[in-house]
């Protein structure tokens, strides 16, 4: 507690106390002091407060919710870190789960040149990638109309700190239907708990206009029934508005039906067993007119899309569905 206060930007603090002031009416001190009260009860930042809405909520229910200090611990019991790098290297987790990439790819911090201009002759659009990053950052596209001069392309990747080239992976269409700028991943977070494993969520990111359909670059999130594969709920993103239909497609979000999620499931459930020392990972899959392929792997899943109260209107966070896996 100590260490996170003396970290603290209470300057974003203050602002996100100003607009929250704004869509409910309470006053920042009050808004203020509840916010500490929740870091000290519930290990909650201002960014947890915000986006589960903490401020609408009893105690009961605020002690249903994934916050930053709960999801870190979860994160560090059931993720030895010295095995994060297969995760978090891009590289070693398409080595590693290559069936499952199912795509072409090279290692940009070892090719030649000419290695790289043999690669993308004759290629549609390809897909660069820092070998470490993210929440979308640093990711570039590149189309053939950029291979014109493949070694000024290589010179301007390499000086982008680009590590990996891999095929543009194509959606199925009823995927590209919600949202077609991006490639609309599922996040679906699985554990090997004590008390049982299997899929803890499943959410549904969907862009907004860019490439990437990460909420961090202004995409929006709904909810995957587990069993079903059906969106379950509205799209939600982190500014807290929320989309029963797409605003640039006009397609209904709510009741979308996720192409072969039954071989999704069973991706992501075989592929949790392939590094038993991290036992909780939110795999990013896309689903092709094929089937399902993984973008990556996350050894510290971000616990932002689980908290959108959008998704949640009784309150009740998804705190009760671990514990289902093991003790908090």
């Amino acid at each position: 507690m100590m260490k996170r206060a003396m970290k603290m930007d209470y300057g974003a603090m203050i602002r996100t106390a100003n607009t929250l002031h704004k869509k409910c009416g309470r006053s920042r001190i009050w808004l203020l002091a509840d916010m500490v009260k929740c870091a000290a009860k519930y290990n909650a930042g201002y960014i947890d407060y915000k986006i589960a809405e903490m401020y609408r909520l009893n105690d009961a229910q605020r002690a249903t919710q994934i916050t930053r200090g709960i999801s870190n611990s979860i994160v560090a019991r059931m993720n030895d870190k010295k095995f994060w790098h297969f995760f978090d290297n891009k590289t070693e987790f398409n080595a590693l789960f290559s069936e499952q990439v199912n795509r072409s790819w090279l290692d940009l911090t070892t090719a030649s040149e000419k290695k790289f201009a043999d690669f993308i002759r004759n290629r549609g659009d390809i897909i660069c990638k820092p070998v470490d990053g993210s929440s979308g950052q640093g990711i570039l596209k590149c189309t053939p109309e950029d291979y014109k001069d493949p070694a000024a392309l290589y010179a301007r990747l390499k000086a982008a700190g680009i590590g990996i080239v891999e095929d543009k992976v194509i959606q199925h269409e009823a995927l590209a239907a919600l949202c077609p700028t991006s490639v609309n991943t599922i996040r679906v977070a699985t554990l090997l708990g004590d008390k049982k494993e299997g899929i803890v969520y499943a959410y549904i990111r969907i862009g907004n206009g860019k490439v990437m359909d990460n909420v961090d670059c202004g995409g929006m999130a709904a909810p995957v029934d587990i069993e079903t594969g059906v969106i379950s709920s509205v799209g939600a993103n982190k500014a807290g508005e929320t989309y029963e239909i797409h605003p640039m497609t006009g397609r209904k979000i709510p009741g979308t039906q996720i192409p072969y999620w039954e071989e999704a499931k069973k991706m992501c459930l075989e592929a949790m067993h392939a590094v038993p020392q991290v036992r909780f990972v939110a795999w990013d899959v896309a689903i092709t007119e094929k089937g399902p392929v993984f973008i990556e792997g996350n050894s510290f899943p971000s616990h932002a899309i689980p908290q959108f109260a959008a998704h949640f209107p009784d309150g009740i966070g998804i705190l009760p569905r671990f514990e289902e896996f093991i003790d908090l």
